[in-house]
């Protein structure tokens, strides 16, 4: 598993602000995913979860939370999950993502990602399905998604 990242978790987030300042490094080594201003709520291997708040910068013209930015926070949950789960011998890259919508988006949203499967072995490379669940504040899921990594031996340096 990528062990700098989860520990870099670990560590930071047991300071004041640490979750913020965690989501502020992920947004810099990854910059469009500043777009939805993630907050990192609990990170370890096979679990990712994630908030963002309810602002007008995420919302569509009816005032939901616009579909492109849910599918953002399901890639980023799903991404970091991936990242932290995976052997560090190995790399990852979504590969395909299946969505439903499942009732209107409205007010803070939180995203959990964990594994469909256990992630076996790697061998030549091969697909890993992840799930991510979003609720809304009162817990119902209004958004779900199968985002399919491609999990492969990493190149050499």
């Amino acid at each position: 598993m990528s062990a700098s990242l989860l520990s870099l978790y670990q560590r930071i987030t047991r300071w004041p602000c640490g979750h913020w300042l965690f989501s502020r490094a992920v947004c810099l080594r990854a910059p469009y995913f500043a777009t939805i201003a993630p907050l990192f709520i609990t990170l370890e291997p096979g679990r990712c979860e994630v908030r963002i708040r309810d602002r007008r910068r995420v919302h569509n013209h009816i005032g939901t939370v616009h579909a492109i930015a849910l599918c953002n926070l399901a890639e980023l949950s799903a991404g970091v999950m991936t990242e932290v789960t995976i052997p560090s011998d190995a790399r990852w890259i979504p590969k395909g993502m299946s969505v439903e919508y499942l009732s209107r988006a409205k007010g803070s949203m939180h995203a959990v990602a964990t594994p469909e499967t256990p992630l076996g072995m790697v061998g030549g490379g091969r697909e890993w399905p992840v799930c991510v669940e979003v609720t809304d504040p009162s817990g119902t899921p209004v958004f779900r998604a199968r985002i399919t990594m491609w999990v492969s031996p990493r190149k050499p340096r």
